[in-house]
């Protein structure tokens, strides 16, 4: 005959088992959405007036961008476009509105555009969600006008996205400083 007892867990041996159960979910659920980072998208070449934010994987090589001033924090040069932040650079000078047109963009869309290094980079914010990216893109620029395309590039399907929505400044490189040309503001879809 069996022995009831012996086929009984304890109160602390459930809790136990409970802790491992629990612990094993996480490391897989961690492990997955890790597997899912390592995919990014392919950075632009130089010239193309387009940065993305996508930050670059750990294991590639640097970028044959310029290095920063000692003691200037990376990314933080007004003059050199880069990973979107979350500051305009320092050194920046918000474009007067009379040189802004956003009547394409969503009410609810930021109209923030900031120029820095002579006027041959603007620095626009952006908008993102969950696991969305925003770039920018110089499409078209004329001796009148420069128009940025604003695009929030998605994340894969079947990923766990949050729910929230940031506003990244995305820096876009001219062709030519802008002057007194009107910067038109774009989303594309």
């Amino acid at each position: 005959m069996c022995n009831p007892k012996a086929a009984s867990f304890r109160p602390s041996h459930m809790r136990y088992l409970t802790n491992v159960i629990g612990l094993g979910l996480i490391v897989v659920a961690v492990s997955a959405c890790g597997a899912q980072n390592q995919a990014a998208e392919p950075a632009a070449g130089p010239g193309s007036g387009t940065l993305s934010t996508v930050p670059p994987s750990p294991t590639a090589p640097p970028s044959s961008s310029p290095t920063p001033a000692p003691g200037s924090k990376p990314g933080s040069q007004p003059g050199v476009p880069g990973a979107p932040r979350q500051e305009v650079p320092e050194g920046s000078t918000k474009l007067p509105d009379k040189q802004l047109d956003a009547s394409a963009l969503p009410a609810d869309y930021p109209r923030e555009v900031y120029t820095s290094n002579g006027g041959t980079i603007l620095n626009v914010r952006g908008q993102e969600g969950g696991c969305g990216h925003a770039t920018a893109e110089a499409a078209q620029q004329d001796g009148t006008r420069v128009t940025v395309n604003l695009t929030e590039l998605k994340g894969q399907t079947g990923q766990m996205c949050t729910m929230d929505i940031r506003h990244p400044v995305i820096s876009v490189a001219l062709s030519a400083p802008l002057g007194e040309r009107t910067v038109v503001l774009k989303q594309m879809r």
